[in-house]
């Protein structure tokens, strides 16, 4: 009996055919409202687009261009117009999806609206929302992350009451809790409550543990978990290192640490990002820039890509060391490299000029921060405006405040007195600037 072979030929037709029958997935519909909302960055524009949208009688507003429009003002911290367009969501029966309710909730947690975030979640079944699993965890963390753990603890307790089976997330959540707070004893009933009912951790939930004592340097505590874990048959992953080589570093066992990034490879897990962040974190403190920047010579090596965190970590102490220059060569390099600063890189760069007294420095690297849609800090924009001000840079510090009232935010005491005391010594232009901020924030 022959034994017919494909031939190399033969394989290479086959493997083109079933691409080319490959089913091509339609375009997803444009919805032109959304489109439009994209380009969009002032707040006060946000709703005027979308009653124009309203009253052409030609379109009609669905959950998409709602949820698109709540998740935009919701980020620009417009909660009152948020709450508008959720009545409006009841009263036209628009039915909602669960991820809208999470990314609000989100959202309000990270602004400190706890209660709010809590209301929603209590809320939801009247928009005709199924709450999963999902939306708990969301609302326990909301609470965990803003202290509110005994708040979180009755929820967790009142979970079955819900028609809820707390899941691996949820006890984790409930340990970070505890571990947060110190509080060793209380994540570990935890522990043994998740065990009791038969949920099985994951390497999360060791992970947390190990990530308790590795921040207070306890190696050996950290060791034995990681152990457990080993022991129970999961298998640890790079933030499982990660978080032991944190804890040789904090004892000043670098070494140590760099031996257990390359050690792993040999246990079947290959170090990560995460793993030369520990170490790129520990050169930088001590103030060993080149060895750190070394490291990303190392990664480039073994084909890891960094990321922003990475250039993130040496900006940081960059800074933090009065190294400004150098700070914002490392932004320059990362451009280069492809890769996008994000809010905090630019933040850290301009705070860094005006500790140094550079503002006019600070004020460009803030123009290049607002056309990247980012934002700064309160205090960075106060900052800013004082020292240019000081500097006799009036016009400068009114545009500085003016792009802070078109974000929402209000200028301290300091800065309104430093614009008032500099339009009382008779520079004209800057008295009219002032006067025209003060009209418009009134």
């Amino acid at each position: 009996m022959s034994i017919l072979r494909k031939s190399p030929c033969t394989y290479t037709l086959v493997r083109h055919y079933h691409k080319q029958q490959k089913p091509h997935k339609p375009p997803r519909k444009l919805i032109p409202f959304v489109t439009d909302l994209k380009n969009i960055q002032n707040p006060d524009e946000l709703f005027s687009v979308f009653n124009d949208y309203h009253q052409t009688g030609t379109f009609k507003h669905d959950y998409p261009s709602y949820s698109s429009l709540i998740y935009k003002l919701a980020k620009k911290r417009n909660f009152e117009a948020v709450e508008t367009l959720l009545q409006q969501l009841q009263l036209y029966n628009v039915r909602c999806k669960e991820a809208l309710f999470i990314g609000l909730i989100q959202h309000y947690g990270k602004t400190g609206f706890v209660d709010k975030a809590v209301e929603l979640f209590r809320r939801m079944p009247s928009f005709d929302c199924y709450r999963s699993l999902q939306s708990l965890n969301a609302i326990l963390n909301v609470l965990v992350q803003n202290g509110r753990l005994d708040d979180a603890g009755e929820m967790f307790k009142g979970c079955s009451k819900m028609g809820f089976r707390p899941n691996v997330v949820s006890f984790n959540v409930m340990m970070k809790g505890w571990l947060g707070k110190g509080e060793w004893d209380g994540a570990r009933k935890v522990f043994d409550e998740m065990l009791e009912r038969e949920v099985e951790p994951s390497v999360v939930t060791y992970n947390c543990q190990i990530g308790f004592w590795s921040k207070k340097g306890e190696f050996t505590q950290a060791k034995r978990l990681f152990d457990e874990m080993v022991g129970k048959g999961k298998k640890p992953n790079a933030v499982s290192y990660g978080l032991l080589m944190e804890a040789l570093c904090s004892v000043g066992k670098f070494k140590e640490a760099k031996k257990m990034m390359f050690d792993m490879e040999y246990q079947g897990c290959k170090p990560r990002l995460v793993n030369y962040g520990v170490l790129m974190n520990d050169l930088a403190k001590r103030g060993n820039f080149d060895e750190a920047k070394g490291l990303l010579n190392d990664m480039k090596k073994r084909r890891i890509k960094p990321d922003v965190v990475m250039y993130n970590i040496l900006i940081n102490y960059l800074c933090k060391e009065s190294k400004v220059e150098e700070a914002y060569k490392m932004l320059v390099e990362m451009q280069v490299n492809g890769f996008e600063p994000n809010a905090a890189t630019y933040r850290m760069i301009v705070d860094g000029y005006c500790n140094s007294g550079k503002f006019d420095e600070g004020l460009k690297v803030l123009n290049a921060m607002l056309l990247s849609r980012h934002c700064a800090r309160l205090e960075t924009f106060c900052c800013l405006i004082i020292g240019l001000v000081n500097n006799g840079k009036v016009d400068d510090a009114c545009f500085v405040m003016e792009e802070m009232m078109n974000r929402r935010m209000s200028p301290d005491f300091s800065s309104w007195e430093a614009l008032v005391a500099s339009t009382c010594s008779g520079d004209k232009s800057a008295c009219l600037l002032v006067s025209e901020l003060v009209s418009s924030s009134v």
